[in-house]
């Protein structure tokens, strides 16, 4: 009914914008739920935790921001962040301002002893390069300051976050929301976390269907992968938990829909080169960051490709992406009909050549408004297709370019050893590509470049509740404790760093991370005061003073005393 696709639609909308309420969608219980628990009880994290400075101090959101308040109470070490962060914004600068910012770097350099000054001539004779003032300070805070933050408070309310982050997930960490989408084993519906007010997809993996189609390590692997990877333009993990019925992978929402969408349902197909190549570049991002960890993703297409709320894509659906060892090759028939390399087709081996070969196919849909080897909608025998991908060349029309056509030639060469990326360089040799001349790359990696499409904050960019096809039931298929070990593998809770994130996104740690304003020990960071009990709620003393009410009187016996209790000679007391 349509009524009920506009209640669907108008829940959700609602809470995107923050439930209309001053807690941006957080529960009424917010702080409890967040509440940071007393040092005490983080001792056996302290002694576990991995002491390693690029985790704790610059991967981690929450450990980067403690250790610079650390640095901030000490003057030497505040110039060496102040150092850091002005480098940064040099980086990210337009060309045009990177002179002044340059030299305003300059104004935040240590003051320098002459034996490192001495020791960066000898290195920036042996090896050029721009970074090296940079490691060196890197190099300085990971010594003797990174050693003294671990015995200050800051360190101590660090363990007390990664205390939080490890609480149980359960699905009533969540508000549900109404079904986006379907996944392989289950249905995709939008979520809230209560405590923060953060939206999330919930991809849902029915128990059943994953065992009765032996999907165990598919799961696993995507799960595994998504967890591995911290990328803009990659869809994120930010928890992993189990209902009785379903495993869930709760990952990024992206709210502006797919790229298919976008290409076939928004006027006419395709976009302008502008909009397409804008886009190609983001994947391209995408696949680099995945490629560094040595994943090959293996199912680029515009289904797989969303938009977020500003017009940022991210890649989606791991399902097919697998790690490949170092000096090794993988084969495997895998991908979507008309988007699989050559190679792939005919069970070569291969690394990462399928992805650029993917890219290829969907830059050319991107403009043409069509794939390169199969038209809308066309029916055809997936032979036939295989054959085209093999033998014919795509046709390009007055859509495109002249370095259009080039990159698309380049990365659909039929011989991958000839192919665009192949060569070592992989993302490196695709970005210096002439369509990307007006691409600055450091500032599309930090999301600083305006998109040239941003979604409506009021569409909601999927199917009609009622149009999504609901799953059949499983039957034949019993769950027994067996199945147990794949569980406990899978299910791991909170994903570290995008859990931290939205701690910060949300501004909860902003209004929970205070400290005494005098200086002193907060009562939770005190090991010497004892930890307070938990506060009961209402129901817990309300029925302990009726249980009190209702109780017989107490009988009362004469005192003992302690001159009538024998004791044994030599014992006392």
């Amino acid at each position: 009914m349509e009524i009920e696709n506009i209640v669907a639609n108008t829940v959700l909308l609602k809470a995107r914008e923050g439930g209309g309420g001053k807690r941006n969608g957080r529960s009424k219980k917010w702080k409890e739920m967040l509440k940071l628990p007393h040092i005490s009880l983080c001792e056996e994290l302290r002694n576990t935790i991995e002491r390693d400075y690029a985790s704790l101090c610059e991967k981690q959101p929450i450990g980067r921001l403690l250790f610079r308040q650390y640095c901030d109470t000490k003057p030497e070490l505040r110039r060496c962040i102040e150092f850091m962060d002005a480098v940064a914004v040099y980086q990210l600068a337009p060309d045009e301002k990177r002179r002044d910012c340059g030299l305003n770097s300059a104004a935040h350099f240590p003051e320098i002893p002459q034996d490192v000054v001495a020791s960066c001539r000898e290195r920036l004779e042996q090896s050029p390069c721009k970074e090296l003032f940079q490691e060196i300070v890197r190099e300085y805070l990971s010594g003797v300051p990174f050693s003294a933050y671990q015995e200050t408070m800051y360190f101590s309310r660090f363990l007390q976050w990664k205390w939080l982050e490890r609480q149980p997930v359960t699905k009533n960490t969540f508000r549900h929301y109404r079904v986006l989408g379907k996944g392989g084993f289950g249905e995709v519906c939008a979520c809230q976390v209560r405590a923060t007010g953060k939206m999330y997809a919930c991809k849902k993996l029915e128990k059943k269907r994953v065992k009765k189609r032996k999907g165990e390590a598919m799961a696993l692997n995507e799960k595994r992968i998504l967890e591995k990877v911290n990328s803009n333009f990659v869809v994120s993990l930010a928890y992993a938990y189990e209902t009785k019925d379903a495993l869930c992978l709760v990952l990024t929402i992206m709210n502006g829909g797919d790229l298919k969408f976008h290409i076939y349902n928004m006027g006419n197909s395709g976009f302008d080169e502008q909009r397409a190549i804008f886009y190609a570049a983001e994947i391209c991002c995408g696949l680099e960051d995945l490629h560094r960890e040595r994943i090959v993703y293996r199912d680029l297409k515009p289904e797989n490709i969303l938009l977020d709320d500003r017009g940022h894509i991210r890649i989606s659906d791991l399902g097919l992406a697998v790690q490949i060892p170092e000096g090794e090759t993988i084969r495997g028939r895998v991908g979507t009909v008309g988007y699989m390399a050559p190679e792939v087709i005919q069970n070569e081996s291969y690394t990462f050549s399928p992805d650029w070969w993917g890219l290829g196919c969907l830059i050319f849909e991107m403009i043409q408004g069509q794939s390169p080897f199969r038209r809308r909608k066309e029916r055809v025998k997936r032979e036939e297709v295989d054959r085209r991908v093999r033998e014919d060349q795509e046709e390009y029309s007055e859509k495109f370019s002249e370095e259009a056509k080039d990159i698309c030639r380049l990365l659909l060469a039929k011989d991958p050893k000839e192919r665009l990326g192949y060569q070592g360089r992989g993302a490196v040799q695709v970005k210096q590509h002439a369509i990307f001349k007006n691409i600055n790359f450091k500032r599309l990696e930090a999301n600083m470049l305006d998109p040239p499409f941003i979604p409506d904050p009021r569409a909601v960019y999927c199917k009609d509740v009622l149009d999504i096809e609901q799953f059949s039931t499983v039957k034949g298929v019993n769950l027994d404790p067996t199945d147990d070990d794949f569980y406990s593998k899978f299910v791991t809770g909170s994903v570290s760093i995008p859990w931290q994130n939205e701690m910060i996104e949300m501004e909860c740690f902003k209004e929970i991370n205070i400290y005494e304003t005098d200086g002193a020990l907060c009562p939770d960071l005190d090991m010497n005061r004892p930890n307070p009990p938990p506060k009961r709620g209402f129901f817990y003393r309300l029925f302990r003073r009726e249980a009190s009410a209702s109780a017989p009187p107490a009988t009362v016996k004469s005192p003992v005393s302690l001159s009538h209790i024998w004791v044994p000679t030599g014992s006392t007391l």
